[in-house]
């Protein structure tokens, strides 16, 4: 009965023959979260007892660490929970409700970085404009129009799928809930979903990277007008962690996509290989890059070391 199945329950994919080593995939998995949970937890904390950070590319920074922390959280969990303890099913109802966190967090986490990027060109090519233009309210509501921004254009993805039958397979490419894994399987007319997820994807994640690019352009036009190749350099250093925040985030994105696209007829393995890369990489890499790129951040990491080992 498809009406029955509609509410009832998603089979999590597996590997075909790796059944056996779900229990050390379950500890890569754990190990990585716990890194992520760690460094992004560390990033909140120091931003917040460092008065020197408290300035809007910190406060940007924080607001990647809590969508992090929020993304691997709504996902890792239940993910181990398959892999520790076989519970591949997942109801209906949880699988839109992640499905929803996933996206939406994704667009806040896309809005964040270009606001990191508007932040690196007005600080770059209109320095003396810099403070009165981000100032912390600024910082604030632009916190508030990401958030909005994911949540009006992704709640509609998993209403879109509520009234839809799925007559077939129930078994999902990935370990965890995308919109387009899901759409696959009903066995109805998906083509308002396909046009709808389709638009969202490429009015937020779409424009958001065309608009960083856009800045990035400008920014380096004002760099290469720079008298001499120290000073470029040293202005530019300023957007290497930001850049490699940004590359964190879309290239597993874009792969994620491509993987959706083209990859039918590939192994089960890249699927889940390509979603978990998507969830938890940025989380792992982005407290690692601002640590690396950051004096007062690592200055302030070593002297909780120190303090630690007293």
């Amino acid at each position: 009965n498809s009406s029955d199945l509609s509410t009832s329950s998603f089979i999590l994919a597996s590997i075909p023959g790796l059944e056996a080593a779900h229990f050390w995939m379950g500890i890569l998995l754990c190990s990585m979260y716990i890194l992520a949970v760690t460094g992004n937890c560390a990033v909140l904390f120091i931003v917040k007892t460092e008065p020197s950070l408290h300035a809007p590319m910190y406060f940007f920074l924080c607001m990647l660490a809590a969508i992090d922390l929020a993304l691997s959280t709504s996902t890792v969990p239940r993910v181990l929970s398959f892999y520790w303890f076989n519970t591949r099913e997942i109801s209906f109802g949880a699988c839109l409700v992640q499905m929803f966190l996933i996206h939406t967090l994704s667009a806040i986490e896309s809005t964040v970085l270009l606001a990191m990027a508007v932040d690196r060109y007005v600080a770059i090519c209109h320095p003396l404009r810099h403070a009165a233009i981000l100032t912390n309210a600024a910082t604030a509501k632009i916190g508030l129009v990401a958030m909005a921004r994911g949540v009006l254009f992704f709640l509609p993805l998993p209403l879109l799928l509520l009234p839809l039958p799925f007559c077939r397979s129930r078994v999902l490419s990935h370990s965890f809930c995308l919109h387009q894994d899901v759409m696959n399987l009903a066995c109805a007319n998906t083509t308002p979903s396909v046009v709808y997820g389709l638009t969202a994807i490429l009015l937020v994640m779409g424009l958001d990277a065309i608009l960083i690019c856009l800045s990035y352009i400008l920014i380096l036009k004002a760099v290469l007008g720079l008298a001499s190749w120290k000073e470029r350099l040293k202005v530019f250093s300023t957007c290497i962690a930001h850049i490699c925040v940004v590359l964190a985030f879309y290239v597993p994105l874009i792969g994620l996509s491509v993987v959706h696209r083209f990859g039918k007829d590939l192994a089960p393995l890249v699927h889940i290989i390509m979603g978990n890369i998507y969830i938890l990489v940025p989380a792992v890499l982005n407290p690692i890059i601002y640590g690396v790129r950051t004096k007062q951040i690592q200055r302030r990491i070593l002297n909780l070391i120190h303090i630690y080992n007293d």
